[in-house]
């Protein structure tokens, strides 16, 4: 079995190296694939554009989404994952400065899985980071959809 991928969507080159710091400190030593707009999330998972040969049925274990990001935010790329046969199914964890009531309800609206704030605290954010990757990498049994 192939080794299983976290792909890390975020923009933010600080939180990118804390997220993948804290990761590798929790001894989560998975692939992290890492996009940084939008519009290359989906590139990645469709398998088009610079990933087009990409394997189509190596989704990833998780897909650690933030909301504000350029091109399409966090909210449309969730809504074509939904959207899509073989990615409906995949889980999405909205990582995430807001913590606006409308983000939070609309992100479950469109099908997260979990939603998780980024705290502003150095050490509370790398625990966070920490306790996502041994759950969703680790703990959690994903539901297999088609061309899983």
């Amino acid at each position: 079995m192939d080794e299983k991928t976290i792909l890390l969507v975020e923009d933010n080159p600080d939180d990118e190296e804390l997220i993948l710091l804290s990761l590798e400190e929790s001894r989560v030593k998975n692939k992290v694939v890492v996009v940084h707009d939008g519009a290359e999330a989906l590139d990645y998972l469709f398998c088009t554009g610079q990933y087009s040969d990409r394997d189509p049925d190596q989704l990833p274990e998780v897909v650690l989404l933030d909301l504000k990001l350029p091109k399409l935010d966090g909210h449309q790329v969730l809504e074509r994952i939904r959207a899509h046969p073989r990615t409906r199914l995949l889980p999405v964890v909205i990582l995430t400065s807001s913590d606006t009531e409308k983000d939070i309800v609309r992100s479950y609206e469109r099908g997260a899985n979990s939603y998780v704030r980024k705290p502003l605290d150095f050490g509370e954010f790398s625990e966070a980071i920490k306790q996502l990757g041994l759950y969703w990498v680790i703990m959690n049994v994903s539901a297999s959809g088609p061309g899983q």
